[in-house]
């Protein structure tokens, strides 16, 4: 190929910088990291913390749950993992290692935690507008379908902690030394209402991205009104934009680069070729196949920008997953949520090691501890391939079956994680409830009775060990 050639398929067609990707970031992702800055301009980064700790903050581990929601809140309008960990990993990650979590379990709870924001709608990464575009769908659709295996993502943290917490013997905070819950929706609750209001226009009136982004901009400042100390004037307003416009700078370079690599994958074939040896190397088997594209995800994701791995693999390895039977929302949300969690592994894991320097913690040890934490993120994925109800493709009861029975498998994923269930128990006695975890989280009525014969029989021998070595477990603090 000639450098005419080359630099005509990058510049001049659609094909290479200037596809869809740069398309979408300068019209869908810019207005939503406008929305961010403003919210964080706000306080209503202030808000999501405060709300967790006066919820939160008193039970067992609790500052490692004030972490997983207020990273789950501020994650929805930040899009970024590794921005969501300094935000707010700086007063989280201390609060947990002053209640005894280990440096490094702490870092790695809040970089799952954070990473996470990626995923939680009604605002999830730059990646998931772009898919959207490329599916050929209205963005709700695509928060819609991705809700229940972002909430089955942060049930499992959730447990993951408690249990931790619980075998550590680890206390909550102080009520005197939390903010108060009354005081803080009286001081700060009205943030909240821009959030509702994008909710209601995207999922209710069915507003287009850009719109309900652009009315829920406009709501920050008129809301921030309501209290003197949230008051947005002409200042905070320029410095608002001034950070959405830098901000958005790197959302759209790495579109751009993207552009460039997926440019190249088409005008050299190789893009074509892709497919037909990821389908050779699979044996054109659905499993190994999608083990593949989870490899490949990861593999690009060390380093790269979620965004630029999903834009890569949605456009050369995921139609691929489409002529096997998938359909386009499953294949395109498996590769964004491999996309996503490439962050969270070894050896290179972006977020984990952001964690790791506010912690003060070995880089490689909190990557691989936020691997094992956030694991149901890796395997929820593979789940809703086989049981399309937890993206919401199935009847309504069949959706809420799924929800939950996947709802007790993650939790009974948490007891195999940590090793602990009423009582500390030995490392060849995990197999059972991660085999009963597996066997719940994907959907099917026959896989659901034999996790359950699994699990409960395990519960009930667990439970009456710890009563004969009668070791009791402390109650979270202030109940």
């Amino acid at each position: 190929l000639s450098f005419e050639d080359i630099f005509s398929n990058l510049y001049v067609t659609l094909e290479g910088i200037y596809g869809v990707a740069i398309g979408v970031s300068a019209t869908y992702i810019v207005i939503f990291v406008i929305f961010g800055a403003f919210l964080g301009r706000s306080g209503a980064s202030d808000l999501f913390f405060n709300f967790a700790q006066s919820l939160f903050g008193t039970v067992r581990g609790g500052p490692a749950k004030v972490s997983v929601i207020s990273s789950s809140l501020f994650g929805t309008v930040s899009g970024s993992a590794v921005a969501n960990v300094m935000v707010d990993g700086w007063l989280t990650i201390p609060m947990m290692k002053k209640v005894g979590f280990k440096p490094h379990i702490a870092a790695a709870i809040e970089a799952v935690a954070s990473t996470g924001g990626q995923i939680m709608p009604p605002v999830m990464g730059a990646a998931a507008f772009i898919m959207a575009e490329i599916i050929g769908v209205p963005y709700y659709k695509v928060a819609l379908a991705a809700a229940i295996p972002a909430i089955l993502y942060y049930i499992s943290l959730y447990f993951v902690i408690d249990l931790e917490a619980a075998k550590c013997r680890l206390m909550g905070l102080k009520r005197s030394e939390l903010p108060n819950l009354k005081g803080v929706l009286s001081d700060q609750g009205h943030l909240f209402i821009p959030l509702i209001i994008l909710l209601l226009m995207l999922v209710v009136l069915f507003y287009t991205p850009m719109k309900s982004a652009f009315y829920a901009t406009l709501s920050i400042v008129a809301v921030s009104y309501l209290r003197k100390n949230t008051r947005m004037g002409f200042r905070k307003i320029l410095a608002s934009l001034k950070e959405g416009g830098i901000n958005t700078l790197s959302v759209a370079s790495a579109c751009a680069c993207a552009g460039i690599i997926v440019g190249m994958f088409t005008i050299t074939g190789l893009g074509m070729k892709l497919s037909s040896i990821l389908l050779q190397l699979s044996g054109g088997q659905l499993f190994p196949l999608l083990v593949l594209m989870a490899i490949c995800n990861i593999i690009l994701g060390m380093g790269m920008p979620t965004t630029a791995v999903y834009i890569i693999l949605a456009t050369l390895a995921a139609p691929t997953l489409i002529k096997l039977g998938l359909s386009p929302m499953c294949a395109h949300l498996f590769v964004f949520y491999y996309g996503c969690l490439s962050h969270l592994t070894p050896p290179v894991a972006l977020a984990a090691y952001a964690a790791a320097g506010l912690a003060e913690s070995p880089p490689m040890k909190t990557g691989f501890a936020a691997w094992r934490i956030g694991l149901a993120g890796f395997i929820v994925p593979f789940m809703f391939v086989y049981g399309p109800a937890l993206i919401l493709e199935d009847s309504v009861l069949n959706i809420i079956i799924a929800f939950v029975s996947a709802s007790v498998g993650v939790w009974a994923l948490a007891v195999s994680l940590e090793g602990y269930l009423f009582r500390v128990f030995p490392w060849w006695q995990r197999a059972a409830p991660f085999a009963a975890s597996l066997l719940l989280i994907k959907p099917g009525i026959y896989t659901d009775l034999i996790g359950l014969a699994i699990l409960v029989p395990f519960m009930f021998y667990q439970w009456k060990l710890s009563k004969k070595e009668f070791v009791p477990v402390p109650s979270p603090a202030g109940g």
